[in-house]
């Protein structure tokens, strides 16, 4: 079992036919646990192997945007379009995770990007919080080059 970070194939498909918004869609982000297994190839959203816990609820919270859909060129000088949603959290929560999905719950949970956190994270009756990188061309959690 393994989670792969990556924006996920079919949300790069589904950018070019026009299914996501980002200006009205409501997107989510689900915790799942060592056990998961999470990469490019993920559709939509699953249970199978997310977060069962304290201070956690089945489907993970709801996202904000931090930085609107904009492009601007990389440190290869190549133009790439990128997203990002302000840092979230699960407070008072009992908890093993190793990574998360980004899903657009306004469009049958479809997939957004897989997250891995490098290592699993426990919180125990604590905060655990997701910092999204700096929102640019280089860090953007959600980038298309």
């Amino acid at each position: 079992m393994a989670i792969t970070q990556a924006v996920t194939t079919t949300f790069k498909l589904e950018l070019m036919n026009g299914v996501h918004d980002f200006s009205t869609d409501t997107f989510k982000v689900a915790l799942y646990s060592p056990n998961a297994t999470l990469d490019q190839t993920i559709a939509v959203y699953t249970g199978v192997n997310e977060v069962v816990g304290e201070g956690y609820t089945a489907g993970g919270n709801t996202l904000t945007l931090s930085v609107a859909p904009t492009y601007g060129n990389n440190l290869s000088g190549v133009g790439t379009a990128y997203v990002s949603f302000n840092n979230t959290s699960w407070p008072n929560s009992t908890i093993t995770t190793r990574g998360a999905l980004i899903y657009n719950s306004s469009k049958a949970n479809r997939s957004v990007a897989v997250i891995d956190f490098g290592l699993t994270k426990i919180s125990n009756n604590d905060i655990l919080v997701i910092n999204f990188p700096t929102p640019d061309a280089n860090n953007a959690i959600v980038r298309i080059s």
